[in-house]
C-alpha cells in the first residue's frame, strides 16, 4: 500500500527541479515504488572533486534530493512543506565514472517529523554512501 499523500509522476518531479541543482547535476528520476524513490546521478564534470572521484557533497545532494521529495509526497502540500533539519552521509567507496543510483526509503514517517534512509550504489551494484536525513513537516503560512 503506498505511503503517498500527495502522489507525483516522474515527469511531475522532473519538471519541478528544471533550473535547480538537480538539473545541474543531471540527476534523473527514475522510479516511484509504494515506498521508495529512486534516482541516478552522472559521475562526470559535474559531480567529481579535484581528484577525480565522486564528491561527497555531490553524493549528499542527490541523497538530499531524494530524501525531501520523497518527504514531501508524504505530505499534503495543500497544508503542510518539508524543511531539512539534519542530513548524514557515509561514504564507503569512491566511484570514478558512470552512474550512481539513490534509493530513499522511509525509516519515520510522523506528524512532525520524517527520517529517510538513501542508499547510493554505483553501476556494480556496490555501496558507494549511505545517508539518513531528517526532515521536520510544518504547516504552510
Amino acid at each position: 500500500m503506498p505511503i503517498w499523500k500527495s502522489p507525483a509522476t516522474l515527469e511531475q518531479i522532473t519538471e519541478r527541479s528544471r533550473n535547480t541543482l538537480m538539473e545541474h547535476l543531471g540527476i534523473e528520476y527514475l522510479e516511484i515504488g509504494d515506498d521508495y524513490l529512486k534516482a541516478r546521478m552522472p559521475v562526470d564534470e559535474r559531480t567529481r572533486q579535484t581528484a577525480g572521484i565522486l564528491h561527497g557533497g555531490a553524493s549528499a545532494a542527490l541523497a538530499e534530493t531524494l530524501g525531501s521529495i520523497a518527504a514531501g509526497l508524504c505530505v499534503d502540500r495543500e497544508r503542510q512543506r518539508i524543511v531539512g533539519l539534519e542530513i548524514n552521509a557515509n561514504h564507503i567507496r569512491p566511484v570514478t565514472e558512470g552512474w550512481v543510483t539513490g534509493i530513499a526509503k522511509p525509516i519515520h514517517v510522523g506528524k512532525t517529523t520524517q527520517i529517510w534512509e538513501i542508499r547510493i550504489h554505483d553501476e556494480r551494484d556496490k555501496l558507494v554512501c549511505i545517508s539518513r536525513l531528517t526532515v521536520a513537516n510544518i504547516a504552510k503560512t
